[in-house]
């Protein structure tokens, strides 16, 4: 499949890239592609989350009130969870939410966000740029020119690019990777992905490997 190349203000530059249909234009697995994002989300999470239960908590363990004769309910220690300042029952605790998905999973997963960005025409191919000195005002015109100031746009490089990398960095509508980082929810979360030429080759080296 082949796609026209743009450069940096928009304009068709009269060359084509040729996409791999084995990337780019495969049927989608919809399950793959939930399991790759679900664990993509879940690693997300620290779990730190920890609340003291009963036998944490720094108090007196001694009996505050008689056994009867009191008319209310016994009561043994002030750590108890129905008094404030007592241990939680039952409270969360440290967690590894990390999940195990085999390789050949994960690439039918980011092949099948590929093609379907494919199908939707969120895919635009920019022939490789760099700006001298790092400046958010030009990344801004460099996505006003492609159409993307508006959008949620992800742009995948070929090897580190410092200059672009920050110039977008306090940019929050774009996310700039290099191709080693591509993953199936960053594709999914832009409305657009734009490829810089020298991402290609590695991209398609990446998720046709066996």
């Amino acid at each position: 499949m082949k796609i026209a190349v743009l450069d940096i203000k928009g304009k068709d530059t009269g060359r084509k890239a040729n996409l791999s249909d084995d990337v780019f234009a495969i049927e989608p697995n919809d399950h793959a592609v939930y399991l790759d994002v679900k664990q993509y989300l879940a690693h997300q999470r620290q779990g730190t989350h920890k609340a003291k239960e009963r036998a944490e908590i720094a108090g007196s363990t001694r009996k505050i009130k008689k056994q009867k004769g009191t008319g209310t309910a016994r009561a043994g220690s002030i750590k108890s969870p129905i008094f404030r300042g007592g241990g939680r029952i039952f409270g969360p605790r440290p967690k590894d939410y990390t999940q195990k998905l085999n390789k050949n999973l994960k690439r039918l997963a980011r092949k099948s966000a590929l093609s379907l960005k494919t199908k939707e025409n969120a895919i635009l191919v920019v022939e490789d740029f760099d700006f001298d000195t790092p400046k958010t005002k030009d990344f801004i015109e460099v996505l006003k020119t492609l159409g993307l100031e508006n959008k949620k746009s992800l742009i995948v490089l070929g090897d580190s690019n410092k200059g672009v990398y920050l110039s977008s960095r306090n940019f929050k509508g774009s996310e700039v990777i290099t191709n080693s980082e591509l993953s199936t929810y960053k594709i999914l979360h832009a409305n657009s992905v734009v490829l810089l030429e020298s991402s290609l080759e590695g991209i398609e080296s990446n998720l046709n490997k066996q």
